[in-house]
């Protein structure tokens, strides 16, 4: 495994074809491009030139930040790789929090995947004493 680092690559193929390759579905390509152009920041990982993995910030990156869209291909997880796309994303918040050291940071996990995230120290609204997190049923 050659593994390689991009940031701020907005390849509108490669992250469909990881929606797609995690189960969520692919996007019509102009809404992609349009997410990806409105993306703070972005990590894509390669193996061999073959996208593997992506995550993103999403947000003001001043008051509030959001890590959203880590995705790595099925036959590559648990091979660390989320964990390398999280702590690149985490350096960057890291800068972030420079500016604002009350910086908000949120996350959204998979069902099932909370334990995940809890090993870089995100814990759910309700054991902080916030309120569910909340999406707008169609």
């Amino acid at each position: 495994m050659k593994i390689s680092i991009k940031e701020n690559n907005k390849n509108v193929q490669e992250f469909n074809l990881l929606y797609d390759a995690v189960g969520w579905g692919a996007y019509d390509e102009k809404v992609s491009k349009i997410a990806l152009d409105n993306t703070f920041y972005s990590v894509s990982i390669y193996d061999d030139n073959q996208i593997i993995g992506y995550g993103r910030l999403i947000g003001d990156a001043i008051c509030f930040i959001y890590i959203h869209d880590i995705m790595v291909k099925p036959e590559y997880q648990s091979q660390k790789i989320g964990t390398l796309i999280m702590n690149k994303l985490l350096e960057k918040i890291k800068e972030l929090k420079k500016e604002n050291q009350s910086l908000r940071v949120y996350l959204g996990a998979s069902k099932g995947k909370e334990k995940f995230y809890e090993k870089f120290g995100f814990i759910k609204r309700t054991d902080a004493g916030l309120g569910y997190g909340m999406i707008l049923k169609d």
